[in-house]
C-alpha cells in the first residue's frame, strides 16, 4: 500500500536531494564515473529498504530530521542529477549566484522574523496574502527581463506545487525555501564575496625600472599604472 500523496513526495524529494548529494561528492572534473552511477543508484534502493519495528523505509528516517524539503531544493537537486549522470554541463554561473542571492536574501528576511526579531511575521503571508504573490510576481518578471530564467522557472513550479498540495504544509513559504537550501545559498554567497575580495586584492606581477618584479595588490594604484 502506497503511503499519502503528501508523504510520498516528500520521501521521494529527501532521497533524491541525498542522492544528489552523493553524486556530487563521487564526481571528478573528468566527469562522472560509471562507479560513481552505480553506488548513486545503490544509494537510492538502500534508502528505500524497510528498517526497524515499524518497517519504515530508511528515508523516512532521515525525514525525521530534515523535516520537508521544499519544491525548490528537489527540483535544483533533480536538475544536478541528471545533468552529472548525463556528463552534461552544470548551470550557468550568472543563474547560480542571482538564485542563490535571491534565496539568501529572503531566508534572511523569513527566518529571523518569523523567530519573534520584528513586529511582523513575513511567514503568516504564505497562506495567500496577495502581497506575497505580488511581489513574487515583481521578482520574477526582473529576473525574466534581466535574463535570468531559472528563478522564474523554480517560483512557478513551487506555486504549482502549493495549489496541488503536494506537501504537507499548506504555507507558500515551505514551497520556496527551507532551512537546508537557505544554509547553502548564504554559504555560497559568503564564498562568492570572499572570491571576489580575493581575486581584487590578489598581488599582480609589476616590473620595476630597474628589471625587478614587485608583487603590487591588484586594487592598488601602481597596479592601475
Amino acid at each position: 500500500m502506497l503511503p499519502p500523496l503528501t508523504d510520498l513526495v516528500a520521501l521521494l524529494g529527501i532521497g533524491l536531494v541525498l542522492c544528489a548529494g552523493c553524486l556530487r561528492l563521487l564526481s571528478r572534473r573528468g566527469g562522472v564515473t560509471p562507479w560513481a552511477k552505480g553506488v548513486t543508484a545503490a544509494c537510492f534502493v538502500l534508502l528505500w529498504l524497510p528498517l526497524g519495528a515499524a518497517q519504515l523505509p530508511l528515508v523516512a528516517y532521515v525525514r525525521g530530521i530534515s523535516s520537508d524539503l521544499s519544491i525548490t531544493l528537489l527540483v535544483l537537486a533533480c536538475m544536478g542529477l541528471v545533468r552529472r549522470w548525463r556528463g552534461e554541463g552544470l548551470m550557468d554561473a550568472r543563474e547560480r549566484m542571482a538564485l542563490y542571492g535571491a534565496v539568501a536574501v529572503a531566508a534572511l528576511l523569513l527566518y529571523p522574523m518569523a523567530l519573534g526579531w520584528g513586529d511582523w511575521d513575513p511567514y503568516r503571508a504564505g497562506w495567500g496574502a496577495p502581497g506575497m504573490l505580488v511581489s513574487l510576481l515583481a521578482v520574477t518578471l526582473f529576473f525574466w527581463i534581466k535574463g535570468l530564467r531559472l528563478l522564474p522557472v523554480l517560483v512557478a513550479l513551487a506555486l504549482l506545487a502549493w495549489t496541488m498540495g503536494l506537501l504537507e504544509s499548506t504555507n507558500l513559504w515551505d514551497y520556496l525555501l527551507d532551512p537546508w537550501l537557505a544554509a547553502a545559498a548564504i554559504f555560497q554567497c559568503m564564498r562568492w564575496v570572499a572570491g571576489q575580495l580575493r581575486t581584487r586584492w590578489r598581488p599582480v606581477k609589476v616590473p620595476s625600472p630597474a628589471g625587478i618584479v614587485r608583487d603590487v595588490p591588484a586594487a592598488s594604484p601602481a597596479a592601475a599604472d
